[in-house]
């Protein structure tokens, strides 16, 4: 964190193991509130901060699904996943599937392209409307 500039605080300290603890798909508003339980002295921009340097630093991925809010994952150089995610309640599901990262080789070689890195995302909503209804109320409070 020094190279950076920043240097490391206990707050910082807190919000990297938080992070790191923490389910996939975290928002800096998510990730604040369980720091706060822990620190009520932490504040939005120290997260936001710290989230940002982990990012730069490659550490974790920046993840938009175009509902406005950026969420973090941590970052894992050897693993590839793809997600499915819910429109309705905003469930997010990492999943893996050889046959698609074939198919995505095969049309780069028949094009002739080099893939560099790819993301794929699907969106929909929920098989079980019980569940999803249940995530929906929780998200919203």
């Amino acid at each position: 964190m020094t190279k950076k500039g920043l240097r490391t605080t206990e707050q910082r300290k807190l919000i990297v193991t938080t992070f790191l603890e923490s389910k996939a798909h975290a928002t800096i508003e998510e990730l604040l509130e369980r720091v706060r339980a822990i620190d009520s002295k932490v504040g939005y921009a120290t997260v936001y901060r710290t989230m940002k340097m982990l990012a730069e630093g490659g550490m974790a991925n920046e993840l938009h699904f175009g509902d406005g809010a950026t969420r973090y994952e941590i970052a894992d150089e050897g693993a590839h996943h793809d997600h499915l995610i819910c429109e309705e309640c905003g469930n997010i599901v990492e999943f893996e599937e050889p046959l698609i990262e074939e198919l995505q080789e095969r049309i780069a070689v028949q094009y002739g392209f080099v893939i560099e890195h790819h993301k794929h995302e699907l969106y929909g909503h929920c098989a079980d409307e019980e569940a999803c209804k249940e995530r929906r109320s929780a998200n919203q409070r």
